[in-house]
């Protein structure tokens, strides 16, 4: 799966992750639209069928965004030289807890609006976690961005090295179709490299 999303191209990403959703998006939003403008009593049951398409929507897009995000970390590694290898396991946890307050948040949401009692109080607990999330998220961004860097270049980095990396994948509608082609290009070289040492391999044992 990791080899799957390092090899992918831009263009396959940026529709998974914003392309598809908004397509979806505009038809619903375009049918609800139009059946509030034809004047008829609209249909509850219309919005709940939205939500439930924003809902996997939105799991379809954190689940190729954080797969991207863990895919980068830990397939780079490997071009990393070992002196200047990160912390994967810090990663790893950063990145489970904005993917598990996601999917427990949408649970709440699905459920509340299905009950038509949403507890308030439950807003003192989701606000703190969300701010939390967006820092692990942005931990997530920092590592990834720094760890394509130090792949590329093969020595330690400042912030600085791989600030334009930083700042691509935070926009990452456009950032992606800069991003992707250098990881693809990385990919590449792992393949060729290992093309080579399988030639000199059965070169040595033909003698």
């Amino acid at each position: 799966m990791i080899n799957k999303f390092l090899k992918a191209k831009h263009w396959q990403l940026f529709l998974m992750t914003f392309g598809i959703p908004l397509v979806i998006h505009s038809i619903v939003m375009a049918t609800i639209i139009e059946k509030l403008e034809s004047k008829v009593n609209p249909d509850p049951e219309l919005l709940f069928n939205y939500l439930q398409i924003f809902t996997l929507m939105m799991i379809l897009f954190m689940a190729v965004f954080l797969g991207w995000f863990w895919s980068v970390a830990i397939g780079l590694q490997r071009l990393i030289p070992s002196n200047l290898k990160l912390n994967v396991n810090k990663f790893k946890v950063f990145l489970l807890i904005p993917a598990v307050y996601i999917l427990l948040f949408l649970a709440y949401f699905m459920t509340a609006f299905t009950a038509g009692n949403p507890v308030l109080g439950m807003f003192f607990i989701i606000i703190p976690l969300h701010l939390f999330s967006m820092f692990c998220l942005f931990y997530c961004l920092y590592f990834v961005a720094k760890t394509i860097k130090i792949a590329e270049l093969k020595r330690q980095v400042s912030f600085g090295d791989f600030a334009g990396e930083f700042f691509l994948i935070w926009f990452y509608p456009v950032g992606i179709w800069i991003v992707q082609p250098k990881i693809n290009a990385m990919m590449k070289e792992i393949e060729d490299n290992t093309d080579d040492n399988l030639n000199i391999n059965q070169h040595l044992k033909s003698f």
